[in-house]
């Protein structure tokens, strides 16, 4: 399974804004973002114009990295959003929101997107009961996804029944703290979903 091996802290620095890739180090005096806000790279405190076309690309780069997929796969997404009825960038948030590893992660049982997709590639959860180890698992509303009762003991889960009545969970989501277990209530609005995000311009990108 493919997926980005190199520094994370990074990525935030070239889109130029916090993506909260490393869970509550974010939130601290230690993120790199705080200490070095510059683009990284030798030449990275230039000014450069942007057109059109770099807008575009950066905000395509940063959703794609906020939600922790590769270039094919987010293409992907967005041919599925584009071939479903509706608006196509609400559709590919829509479908990016909806992914296991997110809802782990919007659960607050996982602290980044990150762990959640650790967790779920180690299989401990189950949606409906089966066991699911797969991160891009499109879930939808009424999926129950649980810890597995046999995983609760696990570190990782003791500290997110701690942490987990001090969360915000979004509206579409419900979940239960004593036993882990999440259902989606509802499908996610574009007001329920990142408003810092202009998937118009992701959809201007891709129409070129």
């Amino acid at each position: 399974m493919a997926r980005y091996t190199d520094p994370v802290c990074r990525l935030c620095r070239r889109e130029g804004a916090k993506l909260f890739l490393k869970g509550s180090r974010c939130y601290t005096k230690k993120c790199a973002f705080e200490r070095r806000p510059s683009p990284p790279g030798q030449h990275g405190v230039r000014r450069r114009k942007v057109g059109d076309y770099g807008l575009q690309l950066r905000e395509k780069q940063k959703v794609r990295r906020i939600y922790r997929v590769l270039e094919r796969q987010f293409r992907n997404y967005f041919d599925a959003a584009e071939s479903n009825p509706g608006v196509t960038g609400e559709n590919l948030l829509r479908l990016l929101e909806l992914r296991l590893d997110n809802v782990v992660f919007r659960l607050g049982i996982a602290a980044s997107r990150d762990q959640a997709r650790q967790l779920v590639g180690h299989g401990h959860f189950a949606v409906n009961g089966r066991p699911t180890n797969i991160p891009s698992f499109q879930v939808k509303p009424g999926d129950t996804i649980a810890v597995r009762e046999s995983r609760r003991d696990r570190e990782p889960f003791k500290l997110a029944k701690e942490t987990l009545r001090s969360v915000s969970v979004p509206e579409w989501l419900s979940i239960d703290p004593t036993t882990l277990t999440g259902t989606i209530a509802a499908v996610p609005r574009r007001d329920q979903m990142p408003l810092e995000l202009n998937e118009q311009l992701v959809v201007e990108y891709y129409s070129r």
